[in-house]
């Protein structure tokens, strides 16, 4: 394999995959016309993704939002944060940066963040989400919650000034934990620490991201390793099959497992298939969405279904 697996690798980066947007970009950087960012704001493509989020995050927090401009909602949001921006980037040093991703015209960019829904308002410090919500918020609140995340990352930044050079990421003590644990193979340990992130902050990024993989390590790590052997030999049985693909998945036999539940899907009805077809998109969900396998996976589901 020569592309990351997110649920093989412990040390997660969020939400944050930029394995599909390591290619170039297609012509036109993947913008449209009538979506460009307000004053004070940087409209996101592939072209500049890098460029104006993670490595400009490394000099002042980046505040992005995932709107569309289909919706009243969004434009309200982004404008009343565009305003921000403008009042508090007026000195001669940025405090920062208001990013926009129109997800109509940017998708790829738009499923780095994982996103179900816009406004969606993600801000990153270091090359890393910190903080996250949904929804409009009303301007004092905007402005209390921006102030709060200046005052969390002031000095900590490696590119900005006052940071350590040596100490090239600041992050939450309680994030910094669960880490550690994800990395030490602590899973049980790593799980309770993001579920306290999430009750803290229920759209915290990382914790979402990295619950997701931790649910699948914690079950596929205590499969039989001839679970596959198991299944071929009950084609019919829900259990082994299920069991089947975390060991697939596992071992990076990414395609094998889809075709096994997706084959699943098409043999069964009722309860039986919505627990294969549920189980499906979990694993779908560990994986970048622009993943070929995932999109072909998810292609031959709804084959399957319909």
């Amino acid at each position: 394999m020569t592309r990351p697996r997110p649920p093989i690798s412990p040390a997660l980066a969020g939400a944050v995959d930029l394995s599909g947007l390591k290619q170039p970009a297609p012509p036109g950087g993947g913008a449209a016309g009538g979506s460009a960012a307000p004053p004070g704001a940087t409209e996101i493509t592939e072209a500049n993704f890098e460029e104006q989020v993670l490595v400009r995050s490394n000099q002042v927090p980046v505040v992005v939002v995932l709107w569309s401009p289909r919706s009243e909602a969004c434009i309200q949001l982004v404008d009343t944060l565009a305003g921000l921006a403008q009042a508090d980037n007026a000195g001669s040093a940025a405090k920062w940066s208001l990013a926009t991703v129109n997800v109509d015209v940017a998708p790829r960019v738009a499923q780095v963040f994982g996103v179900d829904a816009v406004p969606t308002v993600v801000a990153l410090a270091g090359g890393q989400p910190i903080t996250s919500f949904q929804g409009v918020q009303p301007p004092d609140q905007l402005r209390r919650w921006v102030d709060s995340l200046l005052s969390a990352t002031a000095g900590k930044l490696p590119g900005g000034g006052g940071g350590d050079a040596e100490q090239p990421e600041q992050v939450d003590p309680a994030l910094a934990q669960a880490r550690d644990q994800l990395d030490a193979g602590d899973f049980g340990a790593a799980r309770a620490s993001y579920e306290a992130l999430l009750d803290k902050d229920p759209n915290h990024v990382e914790a979402k991201a990295a619950l997701r993989q931790l649910i699948f390590l914690e079950r596929a790590t205590g499969r039989q390793p001839d679970a596959p052997a198991l299944a071929d030999a009950a084609p019919d049985d829900i259990e082994a099959a299920l069991a089947a693909a975390d060991v697939q998945i596992l071992n990076q036999d990414v395609t094998a497992a889809f075709d096994r539940l997706i084959g699943l899907v098409r043999r069964t009805s009722g309860d039986e298939r919505a627990a294969v077809r549920t189980r499906l998109v979990e694993l779908f969900e560990l994986f970048d969405p622009a993943d070929p396998e995932v999109v072909a996976g998810r292609r031959n589901l709804a084959n399957a279904l319909f």
